[in-house]
């Protein structure tokens, strides 16, 4: 068998897409022995809203903290043409430090420190701002953790499991405002997210993530009418 010479191999400018401001292709990324990514190939474009669904230990988090920087890939590769941001799943606050210190920390690699933007658009935060973080409802520390996302001037928000522990009526509040983020700021967003109908529901495409392979993507709605998504991730036939 013949082996690919140099220029029989695709360069990375060949298997991203030109309008992509994320993108993995063929990711492999292992914990140990284990693949918790298998040849994971994925994009985000520029203002999109997308989301990642799949089961619990499908590699969903996985793939944002490879994106994030926090594990290394195994092979494969990725691009990133603009800033990201990171909101992880759990918050993941500094409990002792004031909401105002936690917010600030976000712009530590740079930009603004002044967090009267995050007040702006979150302005309950204002009135908390001197409270420590880990005193806080899960609410409201899902606000800061956006918050503290949005003080590094992201292009894009990877966002894992925003809606996790909270009540439903304090998720659309929140989801409302990653919707005026995406739509008024032009900000992308890559939705990680076990509620699997409200990621489709506010995202115009989305890749199902099964097993560290994407088993199936495509637009949002037409995903939210597949009889095999529909039964495993929305709770029922089509039309239920």
């Amino acid at each position: 068998m013949r082996l690919p010479a140099v220029a029989d191999v695709p360069s990375r400018e060949e298997v991203v897409p030109d309008d992509a401001l994320l993108a993995t292709y063929d990711l492999v990324v292992r914990y140990s022995s284990a693949v918790a990514l298998d040849g994971v190939s994925m994009h985000v474009g520029g203002g999109e809203m997308v989301a990642l669904i799949g089961p619990n230990g499908a590699g969903k988090s996985t793939l944002l903290n490879t994106l994030s920087g926090i594990l290394r890939p195994a092979a494969g590769g990725m691009v990133c043409r603009g800033r990201l941001a990171h909101v992880p799943e759990g918050r993941q606050l500094f409990p002792e430090l004031t909401v105002e210190d936690n917010l600030r920390l976000g712009a530590y690699r740079g930009g603004s420190r002044d967090p009267d933007p995050i007040y702006e658009l979150f302005p309950q935060l204002h009135g908390l701002r001197k409270r420590r973080a880990g005193g806080l409802s899960g609410g409201e520390q899902q606000m800061v953790s956006i918050g503290r996302a949005l003080m590094a001037n992201p292009d894009i928000m990877a966002v894992d499991e925003l809606s996790q522990g909270l009540a439903p009526i304090v998720v659309s509040d929140i989801i409302r405002h990653l919707v005026v983020l995406n739509e008024e700021k032009g900000i992308a967003v890559l939705l990680v997210e076990q509620n699997a109908r409200l990621a489709l529901s506010i995202t115009s495409r989305a890749y199902v993530l099964e097993n560290g392979r994407v088993s199936k993507e495509g637009r949002s709605e037409d995903l939210a009418r597949d009889p095999a998504v529909h039964k495993a991730y929305l709770g029922g036939q089509v039309g239920q």
